[in-house]
């Protein structure tokens, strides 16, 4: 495919210290995965390829908000998902709420609380003042996050391009049965492809 730097964004999914380190809120709660933590490498060449050339770098960050002393409001599905969570944990402004360093910087930040990063977010408003229509989704968790913002995007008339090992999910069978959903609605290629693609963009 033929790519457009200028309108072009990498949208990076959720991929924040509170994941994805080690003292962060899940890496002290054991929750970890290879395939997550991988994934800093494999997209760190795609942003350094489309910062060069023009393009846009967007993190969503997922975000628990504080409401009276601190304490977060959390969702029911998720509180009973993830009982580890508390105080402090994808606090906004907070260290494990950033964008992780491998990553940074993000030129748009998007605070979020539910999957899709549309959700009640100025998302759609940003990337169309910054007259991003193509949005290249990377990120975590596949089957939520990711395929979330993603579908949301394509009602919106965004052209998707999903990064097929540019994102992962904790169980590497719901990551592939979540992509060969997402097939049906977005161009997929590889971290590999797309840094390709922008490097050889006109």
């Amino acid at each position: 495919m033929t790519m457009k730097p200028a309108t072009t964004a990498l949208l990076i999914v959720d991929l924040q210290n509170d994941f994805l380190h080690a003292e962060g809120a899940y890496g002290r709660a054991g929750q970890t995965s290879a395939d997550i933590a991988a994934l800093p490498g494999k997209i760190k060449p795609v942003a350094d390829a489309l910062r060069a050339a023009g393009g846009w770098i967007v993190s969503t960050q997922f975000t628990l908000v504080p409401g009276k002393g601190g304490e977060p409001f959390i969702s029911s599905h998720l509180a009973t998902l993830r009982p580890f969570l508390g105080k402090g944990d994808f606090e906004p402004g907070a260290w494990g709420h950033q964008l992780i360093d491998e990553l940074q910087p993000a030129d748009i930040t998007i605070e979020k609380v539910a999957y899709s990063a549309f959700f009640q977010t100025r998302m759609e408003w940003v990337l169309r003042k910054a007259g991003i229509d193509t949005l290249l989704i990377c990120g975590i968790v596949t089957n939520g996050g990711v395929a979330s913002t993603l579908r949301a995007a394509h009602v919106r008339d965004f052209h998707t391009v999903l990064l097929g090992d540019g994102c992962a999910a904790f169980r590497s069978d719901v990551h592939d049965t979540t992509i060969a959903s997402l097939c049906t609605v977005s161009d997929v290629m590889t971290c590999r492809a797309a840094e390709t693609a922008i490097k050889s963009a006109p």
